[in-house]
C-alpha cells in the first residue's frame, strides 16, 4: 500500500505569544494520506490487532485526543511515561504525544523500535533551546549545574546533569543546592520553582510553551466573576497573573486528580483541554471549563502539535513500523545519564 506523504502546506494554528497576536499563519509539514490508502471499518479493533501482531505497547500523553486515549495502554504526563518507558517489556513502542517524549522513549529503549504517528508533533519548548545556542549558553556560565525540563531535545538533554518534569521539578532543583543552575527551556516553570525551591539565583533559559503562554489573565478574572464557586486550578507553565488567580497549582497528572478530589463542583482549568477526558471518566457530574485564552476565535489553549496523532496515523505507524524515532548512539548514552537520575531521584 502506499506509504504516507508529505508537503508543505500553511495553516493558521497557535503562534508563539510574543505580542498581542494569539493566531498566525506558519508554514509546516503536514503527513498527507493518500487517498488510495483503505482503512479497515473497525479502525480501533484493527489497532488492537496490530498491537497484538507486532507486540508493542502504545503509550499516550493526556493531550491526545479522547480516541487515542482511549487505545493506550498507559496514559499519563511525561514523568508516568518515562517510568512506563522504562519498564516496556515489548518489541515495540508507539508514542502518542510528540517527538521529545518519543525521543526519551528511545534513549531508554535503544533495542526497541519506537514510533510516532506524526514525526511533525514537536514542541515549541524544544523548538526554543537550540542544541548549539543552548551548549554556548552553558558555556557561558561555567560551574553551573544543567537541570532541563523534559520538554528539549536529545541533544539538550546530553548536555545536562539531571531532567526534570513538571512534577518533580523542585525536587530536581533542591538536589543541587549547594550549586548554582541553570534552568531550561521554559521561564514561567523557573519562576515557579525558584520560588517553591527558594532558588532566586536560578540561570534561566528564556523559553516558553505557545500554548499555556497564551490563557489570558484578564480574560480569566472576567470568567471568575461569572462563576464565583469554582476553583482555578493552572498548570505552572503558564505566565504569573494567571498563576496569581490559581487555587491549586500543578502538572497535568497533579491538576487531573485535584480536579477529582476536590469538593467543588465547577472547575476553571488553565491547561491544555486533553486533561478533560480523565477527569470526566471519574466525576462525569463537574462543570469543567477551560481557561480563556487571549483570542476568544479560536482554540488557542489546544496544543496543535498533540492533535497531529490521530487513529488513522496510528493504525499507519503501527502497520509499516513508521516514522521510527532514532538517536544517535552518543547522544542516546549522555541523554541516558540525566533522565535515569531522574528516575532514581522521583
Amino acid at each position: 500500500m502506499p506509504s504516507p506523504k508529505k508537503r508543505l502546506r500553511t495553516k493558521t494554528f497557535i503562534g508563539i505569544s510574543s505580542g498581542s497576536a494569539c493566531v498566525s499563519s506558519l508554514k509546516f509539514f503536514v503527513m498527507e494520506i493518500s487517498k488510495n490508502e483503505k482503512f479497515p471499518d473497525d479502525l480501533e479493533a484493527a489497532i488492537r490487532e496490530l498491537k497484538r501482531e507486532r507486540n508493542a505497547i502504545l503509550l499516550a500523553h493526556y493531550y491526545q485526543e479522547s480516541e487515542i486515549q482511549d487505545l493506550a495502554d498507559v496514559v499519563g504526563d511525561s514523568l508516568a511515561l518515562a517510568r512506563a518507558a522504562q519498564q516496556v517489556d515489548k518489541d515495540v513502542i508507539a508514542f502518542c504525544g510528540v517527538h521529545f517524549m518519543a525521543e526519551t522513549a528511545k534513549i531508554l529503549n535503544p533495542d526497541r523500535t519506537v514510533v510516532l504517528p506524526d514525526l511533525d508533533a514537536g514542541c515549541s519548548l524544544a523548538d526554543g533551546c537550540p542544541a548549539d545556542e543552548f551548549r554556548a549558553f552553558i558555556a557561558r556560565h561555567p560551574g553551573a549545574k544543567v537541570v532541563s525540563y523534559i520538554n528539549c531535545s536529545a541533544e539538550v538533554k546530553a548536555m545536562s546533569d539531571l531532567i526534570c518534569t513538571s512534577s518533580n521539578a523542585v525536587k530536581m532543583v533542591e538536589h543541587f543546592k549547594d550549586d548554582p543552575v541553570i534552568f531550561a527551556p521554559d521561564r514561567h516553570l523557573a519562576r515557579h520553582v525558584a520560588k517553591q525551591a527558594n532558588r532566586p539565583d536560578l540561570i534561566v533559559w528564556e523559553g516558553a510553551c505557545e500554548v499555556h503562554e497564551l490563557f489570558s489573565a484578564k480574560a480569566l478574572a472576567q470568567m471568575k466573576v461569572r462563576h464565583p464557586d469554582a476553583e482555578v486550578l493552572a498548570h505552572p507553565e503558564c505566565e504569573q497573573a494567571v498563576l496569581d488567580q490559581a487555587d491549586f497549582i500543578g502538572s497535568t497528572t497533579g491538576i487531573i486528580q485535584h480536579a477529582i478530589k476536590t469538593s467543588a463542583k465547577t472547575l476553571i482549568i488553565a491547561t491544555e483541554d486533553g486533561v478533560f477526558h480523565s477527569i470526566r471518566r471519574k466525576v462525569p457530574e463537574k462543570t469543567l471549563i477551560q481557561a480563556p485564552g487571549q483570542d476568544e476565535s479560536c482554540s488557542c489553549n489546544r496544543c496543535p502539535y498533540m492533535r497531529l496523532n490521530t487513529p488513522e496515523k496510528l493504525y499507519l505507524a503501527l502497520r509499516d513500523l513508521k516514522p521510527e524515532i532514532r538517536v544517535p548512539e552518543a547522544t542516546r548514552v549522555r541523554a541516558l545519564q540525566p533522565i535515569e537520575l531522574m528516575l532514581k531521584l522521583s
